[in-house]
């Protein structure tokens, strides 16, 4: 079982650039990818996209990818030869016309700024791809091991929870077994007696149909088997979440129908309180993946 909640973070050094790769994940009923990433690695986006849905099945997932190129390697200082030559060629045919004194030197680059610029060096994707799929592998293990020890939290707190609607169905079972021989008892003593000791279903006017509405031993059976399958589904190490909240249901119904039945002070107890560990569980449920 893993939680649908975590973070994690990895970084990855090519040639001098730093690749950082973040990953959070939260509460989702389906599959959410939201990425952030620099328009260099536009092209690996659903490579990406791919190399997520292999490791999650459910939840938000943001990711962030950040990069970092290394001093003076980002940019670079270029000259305009072109324009310093038609420079210097006006120069001197100025010179020459007017017979101008004085050299012309460097000092001519300094005070002409447009000679110079600073051009961006473009990434080399491929190269960086390596580090990239790299440090969101890692991120990605990270992220997983995040979410596997939330999700052993989780689990623990269902178990408690499991053992407690474990016993309730059992204090459920015990009392359908008196009920169901208390009715016997007073059926057989009727018949000896030769008098009604048992009164008619007031709807039907069937007495079988009172002893079936009073017996509920069928719906304590169903629900101790649907607790002790939600015991198994919170077992397994695929994603649970839509299985766990099944089974929930399940117990939900049979619980209604045992307090629909037998409509007494006890049994309405054992039923409220086992809904309220239906919902601790459904609670903690919302954040499973």
């Amino acid at each position: 079982m893993k939680s649908m909640t975590g973070y994690g973070e990895a970084h990855y050094q090519v040639r001098g650039t730093k690749i950082v790769v973040q990953l959070r994940s939260l509460n989702h009923r389906h599959l959410d990818l939201q990425l952030r990433t620099p328009r260099e690695y536009l092209g690996f986006e659903e490579e990406i996209r791919k190399a997520i849905r292999g490791k999650i099945s459910r939840g938000r997932i943001d990711l962030f990818i950040n990069r970092w190129a290394a001093k003076a390697q980002g940019r670079r200082l270029e000259i305009d030869e072109t324009l310093l030559s038609q420079y210097l060629a006006a120069f001197k045919q100025a010179k020459k016309r007017f017979q101008l004194a004085g050299e012309i030197g460097v000092e001519l680059l300094v005070r002409v700024p447009e000679l110079f610029h600073v051009r961006d060096i473009e990434a080399d994707a491929a190269v960086e791809r390596k580090g990239l799929f790299l440090a969101l592998r890692s991120a990605l293990n990270k992220l997983e091991g995040s979410r596997a020890r939330e999700g052993r939290q989780l689990k623990a707190d269902m178990q408690r929870q499991i053992s407690q609607l474990r016993k309730i169905a059992a204090a459920l079972e015990t009392r359908a077994l008196n009920g169901a021989t208390r009715l016997q008892r007073q059926t057989l003593n009727s018949a000896g007696n030769g008098e009604s000791a048992m009164r008619p279903d007031k709807e039907t006017g069937d007495f079988g149909a009172m002893v079936s509405k009073g017996d509920i031993n069928e719906e304590v059976v169903r629900l101790r088997t649907h607790v002790e399958a939600l015991g198994r589904v919170i077992r397994e190490p695929e994603p649970v979440g839509k299985k766990i909240d099944f089974m929930l249901q399940e117990i939900q119904r049979e619980l209604n129908t045992i307090a629909s039945k037998v409509p007494q002070l006890e049994v309405v107890q054992w039923v409220l309180e086992g809904k309220e560990r239906v919902e601790k569980i459904r609670e903690q449920c919302q954040n499973v993946e």
